[in-house]
C-alpha cells in the first residue's frame, strides 16, 4: 500500500484512455503525455495499458509501506527517494517505509509515476484512468487527497532491473526539444480562414492562457477569423483538434476533451507533438509550423515503431 501524505496539485491516475464511448457523450480522458507514459510502464515492466499516476507541477509525497519498482518520467519535478534524487526514467527499488516526494520544478510540466505490477485499480467502462469532471475512473474518480491509501497489485519483482546498456531513442524529428514549433495539419475548415489566420498560425506567437487545463488549452495571440461567417453541425473531435471560437483565440483540445465540437477548425496537432504541449505551462510560448497529412502519419508511424522496438527488446529482459 501507498499512503498520500500530501496529494499535489492535481495528482490523477491515467491509462491510455477510455476508448469506444464517445458516442454515448463519455470522453476518452487518458495521459496527456502518451511518450512519457509508455515509457514509465516500460522500464518497470509493466504493459502500456496499465495506469500510471499523473502528477502536475507540484507532486505528492508518498510513503510506501511495502516495497516496490518505480518509475518516473516526464518532467523533472525535483522527485526525491528518502533523503536522495530520484533519477528520472530509471527503474528504482523503494524499500518499505520509504518517502517519495517531489520538490521544485526543473523543466516540464507533467510526471508519470509507474509502480511494478500496476496499481489495483476498477476499472470503469474499460478504463482505469480518472474523469475528473464526470468523477469516476482512478481513485473515486478524482485527484488524490491527504489521508488516501493506494493498493498495489502483487508482483514478484523486489529488486529493480538493470538498466539497458542502450534504449532505443526518439529521433530529433520525432521527439523535438522544447521550444521548437508543434506540427500542425489542416483542419477540416482550415479554407473556410481568412489568408492573414492561416499565415499566423505559422508566423505569429502564441502564449497558454492560465484558463488551460487537461480539457482543452487556450491560447492567447492574434485573433484567427473566418473569411465569412459559418454555421456548422457539431462533429467528432479528436486530441489535438484547434478550434477557433467566435473570440478568434484557438483551443487545442486535450486529453479530457469533449466528445464533439461545432467550433470550426484551422488545424490538428500533429500526434507526435502533443507531448511537447502537454509539457508546456500556462505562460509559456508556443510557435506552429505547417506540416502535410502524410508527413505527420509517417511521424506518428515512426514512433510507434520505437514503441514497438523498446517494448519487445524490455521482454526480452
Amino acid at each position: 500500500m501507498i499512503e498520500v501524505l500530501k496529494p499535489g496539485a492535481l495528482s490523477s491516475f491515467q491509462d491510455l484512455g477510455r476508448s469506444g464511448y464517445q458516442h454515448q457523450g463519455i470522453p476518452v480522458c487518458g495521459v496527456m503525455d502518451e511518450r512519457a507514459h509508455r515509457l514509465a510502464c516500460m522500464l518497470v515492466g509493466n504493459g502500456a495499458g496499465e495506469a500510471t499516476l499523473e502528477v502536475t507541477l507540484i507532486g505528492p509525497a508518498l510513503q510506501f509501506h511495502c516495497p516496490a519498482i518505480i518509475a518516473v518520467c516526464g518532467a523533472d519535478l525535483g522527485a526525491t527517494l528518502g533523503a536522495r534524487a530520484l533519477p528520472l526514467a530509471r527503474p528504482v527499488a523503494v524499500a518499505a517505509g520509504e518517502q517519495l516526494c517531489f520538490g521544485k520544478r526543473v523543466s516540464g510540466l507533467r510526471a508519470y509515476l509507474a509502480v511494478a505490477g500496476g496499481y489495483a485499480l476498477q476499472p470503469v467502462l474499460g478504463s482505469t484512468s480518472t474523469y475528473l469532471r464526470g468523477g469516476f475512473g482512478g481513485a473515486q474518480g478524482r485527484a488524490l487527497q491527504k489521508g488516501d491509501w493506494i493498493a498495489l497489485r502483487q508482483t514478484q519483482r523486489t529488486a529493480a532491473p538493470a538498466p539497458r546498456a542502450r534504449l532505443p531513442l526518439f529521433p530529433g524529428d520525432i521527439q523535438r526539444p522544447p521550444g521548437a514549433p508543434l506540427r500542425i495539419v489542416p483542419g477540416r475548415e482550415w479554407a473556410a480562414f481568412a489568408p492573414r489566420a492561416r499565415q499566423a498560425m505559422s508566423t505569429q506567437t502564441f502564449r497558454v492562457s492560465p484558463r488551460s487545463d487537461r480539457m482543452g488549452y487556450r491560447l492567447e495571440g492574434p485573433a484567427l477569423h473566418l473569411s465569412q461567417p459559418l454555421e456548422l453541425a457539431s462533429e467528432a473531435v479528436s486530441f489535438g483538434s484547434i478550434q477557433v471560437p467566435p473570440d478568434g483565440l484557438p483551443i487545442v483540445l486535450m486529453a479530457d476533451r469533449q466528445t464533439t465540437g461545432g467550433y470550426p477548425r484551422i488545424a490538428n496537432l500533429a500526434t507526435v507533438d502533443l507531448p511537447l504541449l502537454a509539457q508546456t505551462m500556462a505562460g509559456e510560448s508556443l510557435r506552429f509550423e505547417w506540416v502535410t497529412l502524410g508527413q505527420a502519419q509517417r511521424l506518428a508511424s515512426a514512433q510507434s515503431a520505437v514503441f514497438n522496438q523498446m517494448e519487445a527488446g524490455h521482454g526480452q529482459h
